[in-house]
Order: structure tokens, then sequence, then C-alpha cells
């Protein structure tokens, strides 16, 4: 052991992310470096700093398997919401919604436009055009590590366009070589979320060969499923599997849940995992500890509306023959989405021009109600008003059945974090303080070992990281410090913006972040690089 250390814990119970029972021993930071110090007598004798741990545990830092902050960190760089839960890495480019590659900046440019409501529309240069040059943005300053999935979406404008157009094999053959360029630059796999045009308009083989493309190089395939497909319940989730299947790549679910109207239980939902998984495929999912889902306004529209990009939506929604006909579509809440909420369960948010800023975190009922519209019209009125940059928020999973996915041994967490509009779903700012204080210490639904392996090494695993998501000795020191008798998330669904309690210390590649439950003001994290992390 080296007789210096640039940081040193001492007296906590060591969780290591393995699954394994916790132990006493002693954590020493040298490079960013880990090093266990299992003897007293081992200790360094010069430390830069030093934290005491006694009565805490030292884990790895917690992995995010889901987060809309691709664009978002880049103006808000220290990251408070997800630093002050203990997360050290995040993956992004979810739901297909990838911000590169785009060699045409006009695309890029369009592409946020049409994601507002869910990624935001930060004020920032949009001067990247591939997967490398993307990342590059992450190493210049931010708080945590970032891993970057390849959107369906952009490879499909970049070989396509915008329109509901069957991919041809020319087509496909443009979408593989974006693909296997991006994998060669560093991202870890293909995501597809099949509720978001134009990514939405891939066919099951398309994804299939897609999913090949990123399995050669070691990646998996990262699904929100097509929850319009079949009976709505099993049949979207079977789906997802088969591309792995036809792919020969890995398969991963996000946002897997139990939701209000389904006709069946969540045992059969997790049967079809499980049977998967029993014949021999690797398919896992994840899954957020809240009642509450948030995305973009705009999905209560059907996607023949979005074809051909936000100009020509726009123009739909200007159109009274296309809201004739949307009228037909939308009879009630929910009709052309996944939602079964009703128009008083979406809460809306994110609203630029003035007039419309009254109507931020109040209910899409509230704003019918008061400006004596229907819902088509709301709907269409506020995104044309505010460039379709509306957010929503409604109920999602199932209260009583949520334990069963985020105990699940094929599950791990993904938040689903949103960060725009007053009010975004608590999960933001909750999460894994919400496992570690009400599932495990209070309602024992599982042991705190299993609940800090499922937000570490598993995630690290289905990543393909080598170094990071264990304490051991050369792991790179990605480290959190927590109170098991306090840790608890403060956030709730009337205020979703509150720090959670409990996480102390937050160490991102070697450097504290988090100190004493503050942020030191310290932006450590990078991109990681598939093959190189």
């Amino acid at each position: 052991m080296p007789d210096s250390a640039d940081l040193l814990i001492t007296g906590g119970t060591v969780v290591d992310g393995s699954g394994a029972p916790g132990f006493t021993a002693d954590v020493a930071v040298v490079d960013g470096r880990m090093r266990i110090i299992s003897d007293e007598a081992a200790r360094p004798n010069h430390v830069g700093t030093r934290i005491d741990a006694t009565g805490r545990v030292v884990c790895p830092g917690f992995i995010d398997l889901h987060s809309h902050s691709g664009l978002w960190i880049l103006t808000e760089p220290r990251h408070e919401p997800k630093l002050r839960q203990g997360v050290t890495t995040e993956v992004v480019g979810v739901d297909g919604n990838a911000y590169a590659p785009f060699r045409r900046r006009q695309d890029l440019e369009a592409f946020v436009r049409l994601n507002g409501g869910l990624d935001g529309r930060p004020e920032i240069a949009y001067d990247w055009d591939s997967i490398a040059s993307y990342l590059d943005r992450f190493d210049r300053g931010v708080a945590v590590n970032v891993a970057l999935m390849v959107g369906n979406s952009a490879l499909r404008i970049e070989a396509i366009g915008w329109e509901e157009t069957p991919a041809g094999a020319p087509s496909l053959d443009r979408m593989r070589a974006s693909l296997r360029e991006a994998m060669e630059e560093g991202a870890y796999g293909l995501s597809s979320g099949l509720d978001y045009p134009p990514g939405s308009y891939a066919s099951t083989e398309e994804l299939a060969q897609l999913t090949a493309e990123a399995a050669r190089f070691g990646g998996f395939y990262h699904t929100h499923v097509r929850y319009t497909l079949g009976d709505r319940f099993l049949d979207p989730f079977r789906e997802a599997i088969e591309i792995g299947r036809r792919g020969g790549g890995p398969t991963h679910i996000t946002h897997f849940y139990h939701r209000s109207g389904y006709p069946g239980g969540p045992e059969q939902l997790l049967g079809l995992i499980e049977q998967a998984r029993a014949a021999g495929h690797d398919v896992t999912f994840d899954s957020y500890p809240y009642e509450w889902a948030s995305t973009r306004l705009l999905i209560q529209l059907p996607q023949w509306v979005q074809s051909g990009g936000p100009m020509a939506l726009l123009e739909r929604l200007a159109d009274p023959r296309v809201r004739e006909r949307l009228r037909a579509e939308v009879g009630h809440p929910g009709a052309a989405s996944t939602s079964t909420a009703g128009w008083a369960d979406i809460r809306l948010g994110y609203f630029a021009r003035p007039a419309n800023q009254a109507w931020e975190g109040r209910t899409l009922a509230d704003y019918i109600a008061e400006t004596e519209s229907d819902a088509v019209d709301a709907i269409c009125d506020l995104l044309l008003e505010e460039d379709l940059r509306v957010s929503q928020v409604t109920s999602g999973p199932t209260a009583d059945t949520l334990p069963r996915f985020v105990a699940h041994p094929a599950g791990m967490v993904g938040t689903d974090s949103t960060f725009v509009g007053a009010k975004p779903s608590p999960r933001t700012y909750g999460s894994f303080p919400r496992i570690l204080g009400e599932f495990v210490r209070e309602k024992r639904i599982m042991g705190l070992e299993e609940a800090v392996r499922k937000m570490t090494s598993a995630p690290a695993a289905r990543l393909g990281l080598r170094d990071r998501g264990v304490i051991r000795d050369g792991a790179v020191a990605d480290l959190v410090v927590f109170d098991p008798r306090t840790v608890a998330a403060l956030a709730t669904y009337d205020e979703p913006r509150r720090f959670p309690i409990g996480i102390e210390h937050v160490i991102v590649n070697g450097i504290p972040v988090v100190r004493d439950s503050e942020h030191t003001g310290a932006l450590p994290g990078r991109a990681l690089r598939r093959g190189k992390d």
C-alpha cells in the first residue's frame, strides 16, 4: 500500500456491489483508483482528504440506466438532482432519442425542437456532428460520467428522413454503417423509443438487424417498447425479446412496470422475462420506484401527425381538417397514447411564453375548463404556441406492484429522469434514496447488499464497464457514503424538486463532488467510451 493517498474513507461498512455481505474496511483513493485497507496499521501516513464513515455504508457510485440529461447536463453541469442521489454514471441517448450522430446541423436542431418537451431545449452550441464530437462535449467539465446509447431515430433521419417509410436494403446498409462507426467511437449499443417518431416507424426486422450490428461490438439493445402493439400488454415486450433473439444480442427493457388498465397482472409481465432468460436469452430490465411518469405532451397525439418532422407537424396542428380527424381518434384521454389517465391527471410544464406560464404545474383539465376548449384544440394550441416544448407528468406504475419489479433479480434502476418544467416527476430527485430508505430499510422487500448490487455492479455488467460498479483494488473510485439509518427521498408529486437526505459523500473519478451532503462544485465527470472504460 502506498504511504500516501489522495483520499481516505475510514470506519465504514463496505458494501462492495457484488451482493456479498458488507465488511469493515477503509477505502483509500490513489490517482483516482481504489485500495481496500483491512488492517488499520496499513493506513497511509499522508492523506489529502479524510472522511470518517463510522456508522455509514461505503459503496460504489450508482449507475442510472435511463436519464434524459443528454442535453441538459451541458447547460447544468453540476447536475445536482442526480449527484445528490449518489449517481456517478448515467446512460443517455435513451428512448431512441440520442443527439448524435447528425451529419446535417439542421437535422440536429430540428430533432432538438421536436423533443423539447422531453429532453429540454437548452441554449447551448449544437456544434457536434458525430458520436466522437458529441462525447467530447462531456469531457469539458460535467459532474457525472456519461455513457451513450445510439438512438435509432438519428440513424433513420440520416438514412431515410423524417417520414413514415419502410427501410429498404440501401437504407439499412446506411444505418448499419452509421451504427458501426458510432460503436467504434465509444457508444454502448442501440436504443429505441417506439412511441417516438421517426424511430417508432422502424419494423421488428429493421431493429433486429441493427441490434445484430451493435452486438458485433459487444453492444446491446435498450428499448422503450412499442406499447400500441397487439394486445398492448404482453405483445410489446414479446417484440422486444424477439428483436434481441433475431439480432443475437442482449435486450434491455427500460422503465418496465405494471400499468393501470393492463388486462393482466405483474406476474405475466415478469414471467416473459423469466421464460426468455430460462431459454438462454440475455434479457434484463430497469424500473424506477415512483408512481409518476413524465414525457412530452406530444405523446397524446397519434404518430401519423408527426411524420415529416417538426415543420410538417406544426402545419398539421394548425390545420382544421387535421383537428377534425384527431377528434375522431382522441375521443378520450390516452386514446392515441400509452396513457390511461384522465385529462385531470396530465400536469403541464416547461412553458416559455409569458402568457402561458400561469399554466406551469397545472393540469390539462384546468386548461380545457378555463379556456373552454376541447382536448384536441387544447393540446394543439399549446403545442403550437410553445413550439412543441410542453412536458407532461401523469400516473405511471401501479404502486402496489412496484416492489415486484424493483426487487426482481433481473431488474436494475433507471430513473427515466426528466429535468424540464417546474414540477417534473419526483423520480428525477429521489429514485435511488427511495429504494434505500423505503424499499430496503422500511418495507424490507430486499436486502441492502442486493439493492446496492442492482444499482452498481449489475448495470456496470450490462454496459460492459470493466473497472466501475465495484469496490476492489484498482477499480475507478466512483463512491458513495450514505447513512443507512436516515437515507430517504423527500421528493413527492407536489414537491418534486427536493433533495434527499442521508447521501453524505459522493466521489467521482476519485474527486469529492458531494461533501457532507453539499455539492463541492467539482466537475470531474467525463464521457465513458465502450471498450476503453
